[in-house]
Parts: structure tokens; sequence; C-alpha cells
């Protein structure tokens, strides 16, 4: 599918893209060949094919979940450039 001059500046505006005059023909060769390639691949029989969102097997890698005892509060802020009781304290963003 060859597309023209015309839709290269439309589908441009619509991206918010400028070219210079002298760049539209050869994208238009460029992302007809794409379009081309997509049409390609609609040829494709995919009948009895399971749709898949990844092309290899995904496994939780995480741990499993285990209940276990907290950090202390006074390691947990022994770092903080500064504190407010049990939090973090830092400068107000409002009034």
């Amino acid at each position: 599918m060859a597309l023209t001059g015309d839709q290269i500046r439309w589908v441009a505006h619509l991206a918010r893209l400028e070219f210079d005059p002298q760049e539209i023909e050869p994208f238009a060769r460029e992302l007809s060949h794409i379009v081309s390639y997509v049409d390609q691949l609609q040829q494709v029989n995919v009948d009895g094919v399971e749709p898949l969102s990844h092309p290899l097997p995904l496994q939780n890698v995480f741990r499993a979940d285990e209940l276990r005892p907290s950090l202390p509060v006074d390691e947990a802020m022994a770092n903080a450039p500064a504190r407010k009781g049990d939090f973090y304290a830092v400068p107000a963003v409002m009034d």
C-alpha cells in the first residue's frame, strides 16, 4: 500500500511532528513498507493458535509471603534527616 504525501502530512499532524518538504517522500516510502509488512502479517493463518501475552512461559520468581517481625522504629529512623515522633519530618508544601 503506497501512502501519499498528504497522508504522511496528516499522520505527522496527528503525531504533532513537523517535517521539511524534502523529508515527506522518504517517510512515505518507509511508512508504506511498514504498512505493507503489517498487511503481510494479517494474511498469516492463525487458526488454532492460542492468544498469548508473552512468547515465553512466565513464572512467579518471588518468594512466598511469610509473617515476620517488622524493623524496630528507632532502627528504621536511624538515618532520617529529621524526625517527628515515629515519622519522617518533611518541609510543608502547602500552608
